[in-house]
């Protein structure tokens, strides 16, 4: 068919319009990302070093000598920058993942973190100082330090230089404010961290009773931390470069350290000492895992155990006819059932020895005890809804039958109710053994070296997170595995229906004629 003239010049105009739009709608886009401003610099921070980073209390918002340094150099390079907070063991994680731009929080550069990340220019000059407390005469050098308990935060050089003095229990925390609450509470001899950390501490964080010995264990260099081979390098530096000569970084210096700033190298020493970062030893890690697992295994049991009998006695407790102690009891499963575990770990074992010591008694828990503690006080909780709710679930008339056989209310409860209950709350205690083997690791935050934790140390030294991380998510799995098994057999037993019954011995049949 052949198209009048007219239309096939209506079609060509139409063509030549859609094209027309369609090359000005991409110029428009070219030209819009060629003038839009640059990405912002998402950076990573821990906020828990101060006075590097921290909380202003009375906005909410991160303060500090490396979040003003930071905001000043995104102008400087005119670009925006937003803080993302991360655990410190995990920056150098989050960098090699590429989920941040750049990290900042007091990181000192060294060789072997070198082999896994790039470092700005030093921007801080440093160095590591022992804390004791000040009745402490003994104590005045690392030497002094042999056969000592130190505590350390998680991943940084005071935790390296820790481990190499001999015979010493090193014990580690989060970050450095828990580890000079411990030092604060008697629990260690001694805290290996940064004098500017240490220092502003004891002075405006109001922990008396602290002091500096010794002179500087080591001199070193902070530099904002990047991933391998990063675009931002060049323009973080050329800002960092700005700051110094137009006089910005010297007056945020005078601003957090009432001093005149030291000068700062081009490249940090550490950088020319040869080093590598510590390879994967599997073997290695078997070991420390094993020994983790252990640890989880024998805190879940005690735990569980000492949980079971105090939720046993808050559950007769709440169905019990005395309403005094039936509200006694709702208050504390209520509390523990509604606070997260974290908070009362925190509580019983760093804010109760403060508590106590700030009102004239020397009290101290153990870490061990502190830890079975609050776990079994969270547990039991858990446990008495469950125990409550299996007990009440049994009819009315299993009572009834036992008072009509003369049995009074603990022999009924003992005979009759409590082994009809236990069938139905095998399934859901069950389920809580499991949690807990999980909820064990929460105990890592107050230096307990169990699985979890042991895996943070490790990645704490070979920046190796993923296959670290997923050794001991396997290794997790083992553990409430087993124990879902163990459950299940359980279940069966207990089951008098579905339970597996043994062939009864027939006699064989005779062969006699009659």
């Amino acid at each position: 068919m052949i198209f009048p003239v007219f239309r096939i010049r209506w079609l060509k105009r139409a063509l030549a319009m859609v094209l027309g739009v369609l090359i000005g709608v991409g110029a428009a886009q070219l030209v819009g990302l060629a003038q839009s401003p640059a990405s912002p610099w998402e950076v990573g921070t821990e906020p828990a070093f101060p006075p590097f980073e921290m909380k202003d209390e009375a906005t909410g918002n991160l303060t500090g000598f490396d979040i003003e340094l930071m905001t000043a150099m995104g102008e400087a390079a005119g670009r925006e920058v937003k803080f993302i907070t991360l655990p410190f063991d995990g920056l150098i994680p989050a960098l090699q993942s590429k989920t941040i731009s750049a990290a900042i929080s007091g990181m000192t550069i060294t060789a072997e973190r070198a082999q896994t990340i790039d470092f700005s220019r030093p921007y801080f000059k440093a160095g590591l100082a022992i804390a004791v407390q000040e009745s402490n005469d003994s104590i005045t050098s690392l030497d002094d330090l042999k056969g000592k308990r130190i505590a350390v935060a998680i991943g940084t050089t005071g935790a390296d230089q820790a481990a190499q003095v001999e015979g010493a229990t090193v014990s580690t925390f989060d970050n450095s404010p828990l580890a000079l609450q411990e030092l604060l509470n008697g629990r260690v001899d001694a805290v290996v961290n940064d004098l500017p950390v240490t220092l502003y501490a004891i002075r405006e964080a109001n922990l008396t009773g602290l002091k500096i010995v010794g002179e500087l264990v080591t001199e070193e260099y902070y530099g904002i931390a990047l991933p391998k081979n990063s675009e931002n390098l060049e323009a973080m530096n050329t800002a960092l470069e700005t700051l110094l000569e137009n006089g910005t970084y010297a007056e945020i210096y005078r601003r957090w350290f009432s001093a005149d700033p030291p000068e700062l190298p081009l490249v940090a020493p550490a950088l020319a000492e040869a080093g590598t970062a510590k390879g994967l030893d599997w073997g290695r890690l078997f070991q420390n895992l094993m020994r983790g697992a252990w640890v989880t295994i024998w805190l879940t049991a005690a735990s569980f155990f000492f949980g079971l009998i105090g939720g046993s006695l808050v559950a007769f407790a709440m169905i019990s006819p005395f309403k005094p102690l039936h509200w006694l009891c709702r208050i504390y499963v209520d509390f523990f059932r509604g606070t997260p575990m974290l908070v009362q770990l925190f509580m019983i074992y760093f804010g109760l020895p403060a508590l106590f010591q700030s009102l004239g008694f020397d009290l101290s828990f153990n870490r061990i005890f502190a830890a079975i503690l609050a776990l079994s006080l969270n547990v039991a909780a858990y446990l008495a809804e469950i125990l409550r709710g299996g007990i009440q679930s049994i009819d009315r008339g299993q009572w009834e039958a036992g008072e009509s056989l003369a049995m009074n209310p603990v022999e009924t409860m003992r005979y009759v109710v409590f082994p009809q209950a236990f069938r139905r709350i095998l399934p859901p205690l069950g389920n809580e053994f499991i949690t807990l083997i999980k909820d064990t690791s929460l105990a890592a935050v107050i230096g307990f070296e169990e699985l979890f934790r042991q895996g943070q140390l490790t990645v704490a030294t070979t920046y190796r997170a993923f296959e670290v991380y997923l050794a001991v998510a396997i290794v997790y799995l083992v553990m409430t595995s087993l124990a879902s098994m163990v459950f299940k057999r359980l279940e069966v037993y207990m089951d008098p229906i579905n339970r597996p019954k043994k062939a009864a011995k027939e006699p064989a049949p005779s062969t006699a004629v009659t």
